[in-house]
């Protein structure tokens, strides 16, 4: 153990030493806690540390592809039995999961250690991580930003160097946004690629994927090999791939492709120049490389799926705060949560079934348009994130909003917001600083942040890359080569790495 680089390996790495008896599990985990408890107090990713479980599981026999590696979950949906899961409110303080979610039992067949789990948003509602029980996950580049959201716990842990992997889902960005802000891989696989159950047959409306936040290409394609396959009451189900991820990642393109790329909100907002350079940087590597680029943006209409983004976002949240009523034994107030979470619930109450179904109907034009695109293009390239990441508290409402969001809590008055414009208004600010994401979730489409870039500041940027419903196996192979190239961005040179 003596002089072993633990942080130098990635979650296949760490496990190939276990399966050689280079190292046994037990001095991973160890090694983990110690960073863990060395780093955890700057950054605040870790909220639930389950020591001595994990010391425990560590010395059973262990057997998969990650047998032995410590892996943390995020506090929302990935439950362990007997375990509690919070998702980041403290109206659920109280709650333990009745059964291992279908996630987490697949990757038991992995052999990884789970550790704890990780900070989240008030039910992972905000591209931020700063929940008002758990206080802000830091960025382990620099601890005055955000890692964001909602996986931003995950991304701050893996990017500081605790575990080599973080559970980590993704309803509108929530995977490949922390990925971005922190320089990590993230990949949002294809709508019934991964489990959501048992408690549930679909995670908002589909638009919710379940999958992880890795530093390195070839651990992502190994887990999406475990975790992709059919789930019994899952309401959606992906094109069916038998081959092998891991394989993909280790393997060429071997083909020209034709590739869009845009650097313009959809929503016409401000796009950064550090964004926009990150995405043209790639475009020059792939042209080099042989493949067509053009400047092409995507033929939907970016307003359109904004607000039907936001009409499910409303629903889902009137309809999480009616079933509390299941953990709480009574019907949830607005003392029960935070004042941003009851005014979106409000809004929901407000938001018509008839405007629920018209907004997936949006969702449905937009799969089509889409898919049709793709029978031209390859991939399609966007800025993962129209800024960089913004610092701790920024992103607070006004003390203008705190007042306007208490009135309307006490008054019940969300109608009133819609009919005035307000939440036109709401869409501008909370999707200006990350436009790009949804799409993919609206679609179903596989989406990945790959890190490309930097700031003159030292704070990492994405790029995305999207491609047609069922083809990971392509982003994977594109990833594996573009991390190969100079553009990718070593995450072990960010400061408490």
């Amino acid at each position: 153990m003596e002089g072993f680089n633990y942080k130098g390996y990635d979650g296949l790495g760490l496990a190939e030493l276990v399966k050689k008896k280079e190292i046994q599990p037990i001095e991973l985990v160890e090694e983990a806690i110690a960073l863990t408890d060395s780093l955890n107090p700057k950054m605040n990713a870790v909220i639930n540390k389950m020591y001595e479980q994990a010391r425990k599981a560590a010395i059973r026999e262990l057997t998969g592809v990650f047998a032995g590696v410590p892996m943390l979950l995020k506090d929302i949906s990935q439950e362990i039995e007997g375990e509690p899961i919070t998702a980041g409110s403290k109206a659920f303080l109280t709650y333990r999961a009745k059964v291992d979610s279908e996630y987490t039992r697949r990757l038991r067949q992995t052999g990884v250690v789970f550790l704890g789990q990780t900070n989240v948003p008030e039910f992972a509602l905000v591209a931020v991580t700063e929940p008002a029980h758990y206080g802000p996950t830091r960025n382990p580049w620099n601890l005055d930003h955000t890692p964001g959201g909602s996986s931003g716990g995950s991304a701050a842990a893996v990017a500081s160097g605790i575990v080599p992997i973080a559970g980590a889902n993704d309803g509108g960005g929530s995977i490949r946004i922390p990925a971005a802000y922190c320089g990590l891989f993230g990949l949002k696989p294809t709508r019934g690629r991964t489990p959501v159950g048992p408690n549930y047959g679909r995670a908002w409306q589909g638009a919710s994927a379940e999958h992880v936040l890795t530093r390195t290409v070839r651990d992502s394609a190994a887990m999406l090999d475990v975790l992709h396959g059919h789930e019994r009451a899952g309401a959606f189900s992906a094109p069916p791939f038998e081959g092998s991820y891991l394989t993909a990642a280790a393997t060429p393109l071997g083909k020209k492709l034709r590739i869009a790329f845009s650097v313009k909100s959809p929503i016409g907002t401000e796009v950064d120049a550090d964004c926009r350079e990150g995405v043209l940087k790639t475009v020059r590597l792939l042209e080099s490389m042989g493949h067509h680029v053009e400047e092409v943006e995507a033929p939907v209409d970016g307003d359109k799926i904004a607000k039907s983004y936001l009409t499910m976002y409303f629903g889902e949240t009137a309809a999480l705060l009616a079933s509390l009523e299941e953990v709480l034994g009574r019907k949830a107030t607005a003392a029960d949560v935070e004042p941003t979470t009851w005014l979106l619930g409000l809004l929901g109450k407000a938001t018509s079934a008839e405007e629920f179904v018209l907004s997936l109907r949006e969702w449905d034009r937009a799969a089509l348009q889409m898919e049709t695109f793709h029978e031209t293009y390859d991939f399609y390239i966007t800025p993962t994130t129209a800024h960089h990441p913004a610092k701790i508290g920024e992103l607070e409402p006004s003390s203008s909003e705190k007042f306007l969001i208490s009135t309307v809590g006490k008054l019940g008055i969300g109608g009133v917001l819609k009919k005035a414009g307000i939440v036109d208004q709401i869409a501008q600010k909370n999707l200006a600083r990350t436009p790009f994401t949804q799409l993919a979730n609206l679609t179903g489409q596989p989406a990945m942040s790959l890190p490309l870039h930097q700031t003159k500041n030292g704070l990492p940027v994405g790029v995305q890359v999207m491609a047609a419903r069922g083809k990971e196996d392509w982003l994977f192979q594109l990833a594996g080569e573009l991390e190969e190239s100079e553009l990718w961005q070593d995450v072990r040179k960010n400061p408490l790495f």
